[in-house]
C-alpha cells in the first residue's frame, strides 16, 4: 500500500495548501476592499509616476451624485537594492487607527511626535529583514532637502498582510507623504456609494470627469474579488490533474501488487474452492483484504498529507513566497478524496480478484497431487 500513502499523501498536502491559500486570499480581500468602487489611471505600479488622475479630481469625484466618500492613494516604486525588484510605495489617508485601514500582522508600535512611521508588507520585512519598530531608510522620490543621501529615516510601526505585491510594499500617510515631498498627484480612487446608487452611473460620470485623454480602470469591489479569486484558481488548477496522475499512480500499483499476489495465492484460492468457496466468496475475501489494507494506508496517508501540509504552508511558503498565511482543514474535501481513494481501490481489488476465483486457482491443486 505504499503507492496508495504516497499518492494520497500529495493529494492532501496539496488539497490543503491551496484551501489555505485560497481563504487567506478571500479573508485579505475582504479587509483591504472595504470600497464600493475602485478607479485608477490606467497603468501600472512601475508606471505610477506617470500614469496619475488629473489635479482636483478626488475632490471633484466627492461631488458626484451618489458618492459619499473618497479616499485618494499615490504608488512610487522605490528601489532599494539594485539586486531587487522595486518596492512599492503607497500613500494614503490612515488615520489614528492603522489597524482600521490595514489588515496589520502581529503588535505596532505608537506614532511619535516629530518622527515619520510607515508600515511595510510582509514580504517587504521578510526580504529587508525588517522589524516593527526599527528604523530605516527610505529611498523617496522628491523628499525635503532635509533628507540625506542615506534616504528618509523612518520607523517601522507595524506589518501588514499583502499578497498583491510579492516583492513587498511600503505604506504611509498621505499627509506625511505630501509634507515631505510636495506631490499631491493621486493613481487610485476607492469610493463609497449612497445607498441606491448606481455604480454604473457613477462609472460614467467619473470618466466624463477625467476626459476622454484619460482612460479610467473601474471596477466594483465584487467584480475585483471576483476577478482575484478566478484568477487564483486558474493559477492552480494544475494541482487538479496532478492529484489525479498521483491516485491513478497510486491506484495502478494497487492494481499490479494484488495480481501478483493472486498469482502468487492460487493454490491458496483453489484449496478454498475444494472446501466450498463459492466463486463469489472467493472474490469477497480478497475484496475485504483489500479493502482492509487499503482502509490503513488512507489513514496513514491522511496523516502523512497533514504533516506535509504543515510544512508547506508554514515553511515552504513564507520562505518562498514570502507570505504566511492559517492553515485551514477542509475536513468535507478531504473526507471525500479519502472515500474516493479508498472505493477506487477497492474496485481495482475486486477487479483483480477475479482471477482468484478462476478455473486456473483449482487447476494449480491438481498440480501438486
Amino acid at each position: 500500500m505504499a503507492g496508495v500513502v504516497a499518492s494520497l499523501a500529495l493529494s492532501v498536502a496539496i488539497t490543503v495548501m491551496v484551501a489555505s491559500f485560497r481563504d487567506a486570499v478571500a479573508d485579505w480581500l475582504d479587509s483591504v476592499l472595504p470600497a464600493d468602487l475602485y478607479a485608477r489611471s490606467t497603468g501600472n505600479s512601475a508606471a505610477a509616476d506617470q500614469a496619475v488622475l488629473p489635479p482636483g479630481f478626488a475632490d471633484l469625484a466627492a461631488r458626484l451624485p451618489g458618492v459619499t466618500r473618497v479616499i485618494a492613494s499615490r504608488m512610487v516604486p522605490l528601489v532599494l537594492d539594485p539586486q531587487q525588484p522595486a518596492v512599492v510605495l503607497m500613500a494614503r489617508p490612515l488615520g489614528a487607527d492603522a489597524a482600521a485601514a490595514l489588515p496589520l500582522l502581529g503588535d505596532t508600535v505608537p506614532a511619535t511626535a516629530g518622527e515619520l512611521g510607515v508600515f511595510v508588507s510582509e514580504p517587504a520585512a521578510a526580504i529587508y529583514g525588517w522589524r516593527v519598530g526599527q528604523q530605516i531608510r527610505l529611498p523617496i522620490p522628491g523628499a525635503a532637502p532635509g533628507a540625506d543621501d542615506g534616504g528618509v529615516l523612518v520607523r517601522v510601526r507595524g506589518i501588514w498582510r499583502d499578497y498583491a505585491r510579492q516583492f513587498g510594499a511600503v505604506m504611509m500617510d498621505a499627509v506625511d507623504y505630501q509634507r515631505l515631498t510636495g506631490d499631491r498627484r493621486i493613481n487610485d480612487l476607492a469610493l463609497w456609494l449612497a445607498p441606491g446608487a448606481a455604480p454604473a452611473a457613477v462609472q460614467a460620470a467619473l470618466q466624463r470627469a477625467a476626459g476622454p485623454d484619460r482612460p479610467l480602470d473601474m471596477a466594483s469591489t465584487a467584480a475585483l474579488r471576483q476577478l482575484s479569486l478566478k484568477i487564483f484558481d486558474r493559477s492552480f488548477a494544475v494541482t487538479l490533474y496532478l492529484q489525479a496522475v498521483a491516485i491513478g499512480v497510486g491506484l495502478v500499483g494497487v492494481a499490479a501488487s494484488l495480481s501478483a499476489q493472486v498469482l502468487a495465492r492460487r493454490k491458496e484460492f483453489g484449496l478454498l474452492a475444494h472446501l466450498g468457496l463459492t466463486r463469489r466468496q472467493v472474490i469477497a475475501l480478497v475484496g475485504a483484504e483489500a479493502a482492509a489494507w487499503l482502509a490503513a494506508g488512507t489513514l496513514i496517508g491522511l496523516g502523512l498529507g497533514l504533516a506535509m501540509a504543515v510544512v508547506l504552508v508554514h515553511v515552504v511558503n513564507p520562505q518562498s513566497f514570502h507570505w504566511t498565511m492559517p492553515l485551514q482543514i477542509p475536513v468535507p474535501r478531504l473526507a471525500a478524496l479519502a472515500g474516493a481513494v479508498l472505493a477506487a481501490g477497492v474496485a481495482t481489488a475486486l477487479w483483480s480478484a477475479r482471477r482468484a476465483a478462476g478455473r486456473s486457482a483449482v487447476m494449480a491443486v491438481k498440480e501438486d497431487w
